[in-house]
């Protein structure tokens, strides 16, 4: 029964071609616009887990606390209430990973004629594993480099792109940093932006010591600016930043009624609240773009109401030759199925086509899964069948009789 009421559900089709198309359009734009949208939606979230994936998993960055000069308070940061001592300390509490100290600000870089300003990390070569930045050409420093505050570094690829010509090999060359001649001994993988949309390649890391001792000085012996921490896993992340809190008023000896001379931010959370937001926007957009899927269910239910009454002879006739009221209601039923997913393909096409245009013209990232065609077609079959039941009930309801005297 099924591949004769298909060949007659194409035939209604073709029989009023004009009309079936404007019917489909419905369909072909609310499928087409949630497949961009998705599109556009699922990239954006890929563009945001990269960038995530960037800064390294299960981080917290300890602070210094401000400090006040002359009835002048600095910001955080700026302070000198961190100390390398803190940081073997935090190294030895349960479920720490790993612990870098830093000491970081900007100096100008120069290199034969050329001239840069970028971000100096002073720290230790752990920092490298706490941000899972890899070595893209050269060798990392060892612990003996800062212990002998030797003057070496690791440059980004912002960096080089300033300071060197292309194709030009940095490692084994010499830059100055304050007129203090540093050799390059690698380079950094690129890492691109983070989610404060600041350039990460735009940095060059050295030896903790060196940084305190040659580049910016520090006015107590061992002070740093910060401290970066990874934990063993997210679920250890709570326990860890107790335990460091705890740890960091004990060595600073901060009584109960004082603050603490120190602030923790957790970049987990921060990526997690930005992997969020993208998500809830994709659900969004997709949200928007179905509205236009009702509107064409509701073509489709509208058309076929009107195409039951032009064919209530005809359903008539079908009924006394036999017809049973449940082939007449697959018969319309099946009819409103095929206008809808026809609509569905052709709006994947446009809706990948307009994804890949989308691509081609911007920088933007588009994304096009499985699950989302999967989707599509669930929703245009949904569609059929849900705005199609009623018109095909109405049509199998009809009384023989009745429908043959209708002119």
């Amino acid at each position: 029964m099924l591949r004769p009421m298909l060949g007659e559900a194409w035939h209604a089709m073709g029989s009023n071609r004009m009309r079936t198309a404007l019917t489909m359009l419905g369909m072909v734009i609310g499928v087409g616009s949630v497949v961009l949208m998705m599109a556009i939606g699922q990239g954006a979230q890929y563009a945001v887990a990269q960038t995530i994936s960037t800064m390294g998993s299960n981080l917290y960055v300890i602070i210094a606390g401000w400090t006040q000069v002359s009835g002048v308070r600095t910001g955080g940061g700026y302070g000198f209430t961190l100390r390398v001592g803190d940081a073997d300390a935090i190294a030895e509490l349960d479920d720490v990973v790993t612990v870098a100290p830093v000491h970081q600000g900007a100096q100008q870089l120069v290199y034969g004629s050329r001239n840069w300003n970028a971000s100096i990390v002073g720290t230790t070569p752990s920092y490298l594993d706490a941000r899972s930045w890899a070595i893209a050409s050269g060798s990392s420093f060892a612990e003996e480099d800062v212990r002998s505050a030797t003057r070496v570094a690791l440059l980004g690829k912002t960096v080089i792109e300033n300071l060197f010509d292309p194709g030009e090999d940095p490692v084994g060359k010499t830059i100055r940093v304050r007129n203090t001649p540093f050799e390059v001994i690698g380079t950094l993988a690129p890492k691109g932006q983070n989610l404060d949309g600041r350039d990460q390649d735009d940095t060059i890391i050295i030896p903790l010591s060196t940084a305190q001792r040659k580049v910016f000085g520090v006015p107590f012996a061992g002070s740093v600016r910060s401290i970066m921490v990874k934990a063993a896993s997210p679920e250890a992340m709570p326990l860890v930043e107790k335990s460091v809190t705890a740890l960091l008023r004990q060595r600073h000896r901060l009584r109960e009624d004082q603050d603490d001379d120190f602030y923790i931010r957790n970049l987990a959370a921060a990526a997690d609240t930005a992997a969020e937001t993208t998500r809830v926007m994709s659900l969004l957009l997709g949200a928007i773009a179905s509205v236009s899927l009702l509107v064409g269910g509701i073509g489709i239910m509208n058309i076929m109401l009107v195409s039951v009454t032009e064919r209530t002879r005809e359903i008539g006739i079908r009924m006394a030759i036999g017809a049973r009221q449940k082939d007449i209601l697959a018969q319309f039923l099946l009819e409103a199925i095929m206008i809808s997913i026809t609509g569905c393909l052709i709006g994947l096409v446009l809706g990948i086509g307009g994804a890949l245009l989308v691509n081609a013209l911007t920088d933007m990232v588009i994304v096009i899964s499985g699950g989302s065609v999967l989707v599509a077609f669930a929703v245009a079959a949904g569609v059929g069948v849900f705005f199609g039941f009623y018109p095909a009930r109405k049509a199998a309801a009809l009384d023989p009789i009745e429908a043959l005297r209708y002119q």
